[in-house]
């Protein structure tokens, strides 16, 4: 079993940037068949919909929506995914949520979500 925990979300002006930290209760990667942590989001009336991916090797996947915007990054020593998100738009309020996600079957864990408000 794996808790993840997202913190960093707030009220911010249109433009403004936050940054996003989502903590894990364990080393993810070291799990065999977690192989990616994502960031995921969900506005009111809306489903929940990709944000940004990092795989064990680093490598980084973005929705069309926020690629050149935002940056996900992982610290391995702290078990910790960060998602930085600048210029924001008060497109971008939602829920984000943390997850934890298999090779083949997508998110197998998620965290409660954090917050997002973005005024115009």
């Amino acid at each position: 079993q794996v808790q993840l925990v997202e913190s960093g979300g707030g009220l911010v002006q249109a433009g403004g940037s936050l940054r996003l930290s989502c903590a894990a209760s364990t080393s993810v990667f070291s799990i065999i068949r977690l192989n990616a942590m994502g960031w995921y989001r969900q506005a009111p009336g809306k489903q929940r919909e990709l944000v940004a991916t990092i795989t064990r090797g680093g490598s980084t996947n973005y929705s069309d929506s926020v690629k050149g915007r935002f940056i996900i990054s992982n610290d391995n020593a702290k078990n910790t995914v960060y998602l930085q998100m600048n210029s924001l738009k008060p497109e971008d309020t939602a829920v984000y949520y943390c997850s934890a996600n298999d090779a083949t079957r997508g998110p197998r864990y998620w965290g409660r979500g954090t917050q997002v408000t973005v005024s115009s």
